[in-house]
């Protein structure tokens, strides 16, 4: 095209579906290792600054990561309220953490990450994500199997977050995409206490994934909350879901959200306040009747399969 200049050395392409890709310009590549778990990269791009790629799946990067980890970790929080024990299911890079750090009520967070290499390197090379969240005093950093976890914690939790690595068949966390996990995750929920989860991605053509998490979710909680933000590196918008065992407004009111966020956190957000939230809960109608016509529960025995890889050239 005239005028254009592609000034990238080489590309990180991934496969979004059978049909598209997404390919990153990479500049750099800070680290590179083959873990017992998965395949690791972490890269330089020329738009987005540094990113975590595993199994070539795209998991953040510095330039749009606080459009997921914001909607991921805030909304659940103001409606829990007043969380104090809060436990994080993956998060590799630090920045779920991070986020949960921002509220002075919070007198805990424990961290489960199966894949201890990740993490050191996402420590050593990604400094701008976690904001040394690791070295908070409140923060417990648990290298492990989530499912062992929640099989020994004695704790009731406030609010658990999975942030998992999308559930690629051959990878670590396609498992927790299922009933049998979210059955664990309610038992050791407080009463009042909030569940979030990564939920896949919600465009038109590739939204299947995440129907059918919201419906298996459904499954295990009365009330479920399907949401979704746009993160332009991840190629389509992405879906989440909260669950709670008590009803969850999904028109809560900005004013109350900003007053708790006041009141609460010690700022420093740049997408997440009280108008954002109720504009993250507002679903096209699409997905609405998508969610309403799902049927199809996750479970051990048939677990998620989500699609692809990526590779660079």
């Amino acid at each position: 095209m005239a005028g254009s200049e592609v000034q990238a050395d080489f590309w990180m392409t991934e496969y979004i579906t059978p049909w598209d890709i997404y390919a990153h310009g990479v500049i750099d590549v800070l680290a590179h290792q083959k873990t017992p778990y998965q395949e690791m990269y972490i890269v330089e791009t020329g738009a987005y600054g540094k990113a975590l790629v595993l199994d070539g799946k795209w998991q953040s990067c510095t330039g749009d990561e606080f459009l997921y980890h914001e909607p991921l970790v805030h909304p659940g929080m103001v409606i829990q309220g007043k969380p104090e024990k809060v436990l994080v299911l993956g998060g590799g890079e630090g920045a779920t953490i991070r986020e949960v750090l921002r509220w002075k009520t919070v007198d805990r967070v424990v961290m489960v990450d199966i894949d201890g290499d990740v993490v050191e390197a996402c420590r050593q090379y990604l400094p701008e994500m976690h904001q040394n969240a690791f070295e908070d005093p409140r923060t417990e950093l648990v290298v492990g199997d989530a499912l062992e976890f929640l099989d020994t914690t004695d704790q009731k939790w406030d609010v658990i977050i999975s942030d998992l690595s999308d559930p690629i068949e051959e990878g670590p966390s396609f498992k927790l995409f299922t009933k049998e996990y979210f059955e664990n995750i309610r038992r050791v929920l407080a009463d009042d206490g909030i569940f979030v989860i990564q939920a896949g991605p919600v465009a038109p053509g590739n939204l299947n994934l995440h129907v059918r998490i919201v419906n298996t979710v459904n499954a295990v909680f009365p009330h479920v909350q399907s949401y979704t933000s746009f993160i332009p590196t991840y190629g389509a918008p992405w879906g989440f879901a909260i669950a709670s065992q008590h009803p969850i407004d999904p028109y809560p009111q900005p004013e109350k959200t900003d007053e708790i966020l006041q009141q609460h956190t010690v700022g420093g957000m740049r997408m997440f306040d009280g108008t954002t939230l109720l504009g993250l809960f507002q679903l096209p109608r699409h997905l609405r009747e998508a969610i309403a016509a799902e049927t199809q529960v996750y479970t051990l025995s048939e677990p998620p399969k989500f699609f692809g890889k990526g590779k660079l050239n």
